[in-house]
């Protein structure tokens, strides 16, 4: 029985406010009886969220200790927990078939669970929609919403199989900018023919930094206690379902005429969204190519270096440098061959030679390239640094040091995996790509683990590659073949065991994409984004000094903020079974 006091206003225990008032009869006495409806009466919300998440933390950290953080999403509103489901679909189907299945049970176990939330947290003194009509709406949300959420799903997926920022700094921001239109979803009937209330987009931003916040927590502590806070992360889901139905049990009434009333306002402004987010991607890759004159300058100037370096080698290398000779493998994307001048005029009495994605000429120079010859398999970018390392090796008689940015570090695998004993002294990774191949997908036309998941990256990668200067194969091979080999080849790098001293650079932003768990003393982070590090003249310093033989180091705050950050994104991640190991401990 629900407390009930005559006459009373009774205050809402959470925020205080006179909380909704619902007027009952009562048969024994002679006026009416007045029933408070705050948040903490609603004790069946409040249970049957705190069970779901609890359930769910304690089935993930049995099974699936890596996607633990994803638990208390169980329960969320409704456009970020459509994206909890559609992590999940996409991670593990493995057939089309079972896709297909997958996508069915997700339309009806969602709809069942947003239903039941709706039932649980309508306010008392308004008539709630009836449980068929919550659950055919909350189906056709649930429908609309996964369909705007596929290619965020997919850019996670991608991010996963090729670890680097800048995807995923893409997808986050866009996955909340829909929430926020659709924080209302499958809620009322007539939830797509207007905008949300304030309040309840207000919500979805509370809930989005919360679930951020617990992952930090949860990474860092013991099973029991997980699944005590995954509970008390229900308690506040439930919170944010009574005030999401309270905003909605009321809708301000459409206004105008009558076909205006019947425009599909939110799912239009969630299209905006994507359609700004393209024109974005479109204006920065043309931002980022620059003008024709430019790309024929820049093309000029690496032609024009090697053939300044190479009329300088008339003798042997071993002639001209006393110390051991430098190789820059610049990344996806790069030209050849100006990307070492920066090396070079810090550390002038080293001889730096930059890495042609095209090879050698016969002459053993680097081939002047564009940014298109990237695009590689790294079994073919591994084999081709092993020749320019033997070709330096043989010009200069010393082991060869490597400065690896980006794609270059995959090919540094590919390199120690397939040529172990190519002679390298002292390796840096700039930007490394940490722990690729998280999750997989068959090659086309079969069927296997991530099919489903595969094919919408192989669209969503031809899109990008045609609005890039790229072309439409986009990072196609490169893709492909980090998915089949990139974690074998990363494994058996760290099982080698580099002889050589290495060092890896990671930029701060890139700390969304590495796993949850300690890393190596080796790996120094820096206040960057991924990428341009070789043009960064207080990492080249550094780069020279661990060279030289020195001792680097970097603050430690910015390796807290880095496991801070890479617990947060954990949130938002492809869930994975078990942490990748490398560079996580076994």
């Amino acid at each position: 029985m629900l407390p009930r006091r005559r006459g009373a206003l009774v205050p809402d225990a959470v925020s205080g406010a006179d909380a909704p008032l619902t007027v009952v009869a009562d048969s024994a006495a002679s006026e009416p009886v007045v029933v408070a409806d705050g948040f903490w009466h609603h004790r069946g919300l409040i249970a049957f969220s705190a069970g779901c998440t609890l359930v769910e933390a304690a089935v993930l950290t049995a099974i699936a200790p890596a996607a633990k953080s994803l638990a208390p999403q169980v329960t969320a509103l409704p456009p970020l927990a459509v994206y909890h489901d559609l992590r999940w679909l996409f991670g593990y189907n493995r057939s089309w078939l079972e896709f297909a299945a997958g996508v069915v049970i997700l339309l009806l176990g969602r709809s069942a669970l947003n239903t039941i939330l709706v039932q649980l947290s309508w306010p008392r003194d308004v008539r709630a929609p009836r449980p068929a009509l919550t659950f055919a709406v909350s189906m056709a949300f649930t429908l609309v919403a996964g369909v705007l959420m596929v290619p965020i799903a997919t850019l996670v997926f991608g991010v996963a199989v090729l670890p680097f920022s800048w995807p995923f700094l893409a997808a986050v921001p866009v996955l909340l900018a829909l929430a926020l239109p659709l924080s209302h979803g499958g809620v009322s009937p007539t939830w797509w023919r207007r905008l949300p209330p304030l309040r309840a987009a207000g919500w979805v931003v509370v809930c989005f930094f919360e679930y951020s916040l617990l992952a930090v927590a949860i990474t860092r502590l013991a099973p029991v206690w997980i699944v005590v806070v995954a509970a008390l992360a229900g308690v506040v889901n439930a919170r944010a379902w009574y005030g999401l139905t309270a905003a909605v049990a009321r809708p301000a009434r459409v206004r105008g005429h009558p076909l205006i009333a019947w425009i599909p306002v939110a799912p239009l402004a969630a299209l905006s969204i994507i359609a700004l987010a393209v024109g974005g991607t479109r204006l920065l890759f043309d931002m980022a190519a620059g003008s024709p004159r430019t790309g024929l300058a820049a093309a000029s100037a690496g032609i024009a270096a090697a053939a300044s370096q190479a009329s300088t080698l008339t003798a042997p290398l071993k002639e001209h440098v006393r110390r051991p000779p430098v190789l820059v493998i610049a990344g996806f994307g790069s030209t050849c061959c100006h990307a070492a001048r920066g090396l070079q005029r810090v550390a002038p009495g080293m001889f730096v030679e930059q890495f042609s994605y095209l090879g050698l000429t016969a002459g053993g120079r680097p081939i002047p390239q564009g940014p298109d010859a990237s695009n590689l398999s790294i079994q073919e970018l591994g084999d081709r640094i092993a020749t320019q390392v033997r070709h330096l090796h043989a010009q200069s008689g010393k082991p060869v040091n490597l400065v690896a940015e980006s794609e270059g570090s995959l090919g540094v695998y590919a390199m120690f995996a397939r040529h172990p004993n190519v002679p390298v002294g002292s390796v840096v990774l700039l930007s490394p790509i940490v722990a690729p191949g998280q999750v997989s997908f068959p090659d086309g036309g079969e069927e296997g683990q991530g099919v489903a998941s595969g094919y919408a990256l192989s669209m969503l990668n031809r899109f990008v590659g045609a609005l890039s200067p790229f072309g439409e194969a986009g990072a196609g091979r490169l893709l492909d073949s980090v998915n089949s080999v990139g974690a074998r080849y990363a494994a058996a790098t760290a099982e080698r065991g580099i002889s050589q001293r290495w060092l890896a650079l990671v930029p701060l932003a890139d700390a969304v994409t590495l796993p949850a768990c300690t890393l190596p003393s080796n790996v120094l982070f820096v206040p960057a984004f991924h990428g341009g590090l070789l043009g960064d003249h207080a990492v080249l310093g550094t780069v020279r000094s661990f060279l030289d033989g020195r001792r680097v180091s970097a603050p430690r705050d910015l390796r807290t903020a880095a496991e801070i950050l890479s617990s947060a994104a954990a949130a938002w991640r492809m869930p994975v079974r078990s942490a990748p190991s490398p560079p996580c401990p076994a």
